[in-house]
């Protein structure tokens, strides 16, 4: 059974003083964060990942995520961080191909498959985001944006690059802006990519952790995660305090145990 995986992107928020106190806040939950069915990563600035190590290490199920990394694994590229800098810091997943970095930073769908290729060899998990954007929703074009900046992927390293690695789809109209579509759609959506995967390889299809991301928060968290195809959300506001964060971890651990229960009968 894939496991839910509930990811924070804080994005370019917090310092050290909210820091400290998200996790003051979070330690009154710990009977939900420990104890959660699901799978937890935090994904700050990456200047802040030592002090969100510094606070998770006695929350064995949260995980260190980085925001962003480069192509290079060294050398003279000034500012830039390697996946190996990552991964020696502790660092498991790392979001690539977000909305924002394609469109402050311009990256296109060729540049993400090389992060994907080299965090891949380094042994990281990439958190792949994909997405349309209003106006290509609006032509139906959903399913072939989604179908292209995947392709780009197999084209370059093949099916088994989607073994274990996570696939966030995340429309770009839904991204901040308190708009998601239905339940329904999105998991038409997750449908279509999972079995886009499977043409290629059946298994490693129904083993992918297929996230949601766009305006998540703890009132539609259930609608969301009782949909068969969509595997955990990546969060962006919801996740910048501990309250919020929490009660979406707390509705999914409900959806996600009662899943566990029903399966084992």
């Amino acid at each position: 059974m894939r496991k839910c995986l509930i990811v924070a992107n804080w994005k370019l928020n917090n310092n050290t003083n909210t820091i400290k106190k998200f996790f003051h806040e979070l330690k009154k939950n710990d009977h939900i964060i420990i104890n959660t069915a699901c799978h937890i990563a935090i994904a700050p600035s990456l200047m802040y990942l030592y002090l969100i190590k510094k606070y998770t290490i006695n929350y064995p199920n949260i995980d260190l995520a980085a925001q962003n990394v480069d192509i290079h694994l060294s050398g003279a590229f000034t500012g830039d961080i390697s996946a190996a800098m990552l991964k020696d810091i502790g660092v498991r997943y790392v979001i690539i191909g977000h909305s924002e970095r394609k469109k402050y930073h311009k990256e296109n769908n060729k540049n993400i498959a090389k992060k994907f290729e080299i965090l891949k060899k380094t042994g990281l998990t990439p958190i792949l985001c994909i997405g349309e954007n209003q106006q290509e929703k609006k032509n139906g074009q959903t399913e072939s944006i989604c179908a292209t900046q995947l392709e780009t992927i197999f084209k370059l390293l093949g099916p088994q690059a989607f073994e274990n690695a996570i696939i966030a789809y995340e429309p770009i109209w839904a991204i901040g802006t308190g708009i998601t579509d239905t339940p329904e759609n999105i998991q038409a959506t997750h449908n279509f990519i999972r079995n886009y995967i499977a043409h290629y390889n059946t298994s490693i299809a129904n083993q992918t952790i297929i996230q949601y991301g766009g305006s998540v928060n703890h009132t539609n968290i259930n609608n969301l995660l009782i949909q068969p195809d969509i595997d955990g959300v990546l969060v962006g506001t919801a996740s910048l305090t501990a309250s919020t964060f929490t009660k979406i971890i707390k509705h999914a651990q409900k959806i996600k145990y009662s899943s566990l229960k029903i399966n084992n009968i």
